[in-house]
């Protein structure tokens, strides 16, 4: 594999905030913790559920700073860092102090709707950039286009660094494809936690996780278990997590997973605007299903 510590269970981790809006670090250093004894992989700073498009920059460095202190090298760190502006983006990724992290997770460029050859020119531009690891990360429901799979193939052979995509289209079919025609060591990660157990059966190597903010040991299992061949062990697990991840995408992200780690005393369910916190029902049923893990 191209970077064999991006195996398993990664975590998309959501920015606390205080009562008064701010970053609580104290509560990120908890969650940090939670994470530790819940035996994921690695995990990921500054992405989408981190709700990194609402955040300074001296709030970004103070995320980064109280992650990596929290952290104290245990586990793997991967930094978010991508946008729809790629002189941008390659000229963070120069700026930027890359040593702490194993990798970059950056998303496909959106609001622009590039055409695949501008997807193609992009990542190569990002993997020119730097020698760190790279997750492509391709979510069409919040970029609004898709990168096809002949692309990420194509971005996958010719650019080494270029170690793994995060599939969140939601097309099994698409992944599959990947999977069928991909280089060898180039791995393909779930981005939507209740499809990882089909992709590992078809040959996929892990998750960046959402649900793993609450639940991190339960849904690193159902990984490790899934990908020893166990998948009766992982099924239970599946099933067990599938109607309470349903939720917390029921009335958007991050609001359902900050409404069960406040119910987990982790954090508070604070979201930025203009994201708000999920309705009363999904809130009552997400706190129902939580008692049920």
């Amino acid at each position: 594999m191209r970077n064999r510590n991006l195996i398993g269970t990664g975590v998309a981790i959501v920015t606390p905030f205080n009562k008064l809006g701010e970053v609580d670090t104290n509560a990120l250093t908890k969650l940090i913790k939670h994470l530790h004894k819940g035996k994921v992989e690695y995990i990921v700073v500054m992405g989408t559920t981190g709700e990194s498009v609402t955040l300074s920059q001296s709030e970004k460095q103070l995320v980064i700073e109280t992650v990596i202190k929290a952290n104290a090298n245990k586990i793997p760190l991967v930094l978010g860092l991508g946008g729809n502006n790629t002189a941008e983006v390659v000229k963070a990724l120069k700026a930027s102090d890359l040593k702490p992290f194993e990798a970059i997770l950056s998303v496909a460029p959106y609001y622009n709707k590039p055409n695949q050859q501008g997807y193609y020119e992009h990542y190569k531009s990002i993997s020119e950039a730097t020698k760190k690891s790279i997750i492509l990360y391709n979510i069409p429901g919040r970029t609004g286009s898709n990168i096809t799979w002949e692309t990420q193939i194509k971005i996958a052979k010719d650019f080494k660094n270029i170690a793994a995509t995060k599939e969140a289209s939601g097309n099994i079919e698409q992944m599959m494809k990947i999977l069928k025609h991909k280089p060898k060591d180039f791995m393909v990660l779930s981005g939507d936690d209740n499809l990882t157990l089909p992709l590992i059966a078809c040959g996929g190597l892990g998750v960046i996780s959402v649900v793993a903010n609450a639940f991190p040991l339960q849904m690193s299992e159902l990984v490790r278990k899934a990908l020893s061949g166990d998948f009766k062990g992982a099924q239970n697990l599946h099933y067990k997590l599938l109607d309470f991840t349903d939720q917390l995408f029921a009335d958007g992200n991050p609001g359902g997973i900050k409404q069960a780690l406040k119910q987990l005393s982790i954090c508070e369910s604070m979201v930025r605007l203009p994201l708000c916190e999920p309705k009363t029902e999904v809130k009552t049923k997400i706190a129902s299903l939580l008692k049920l893990i």
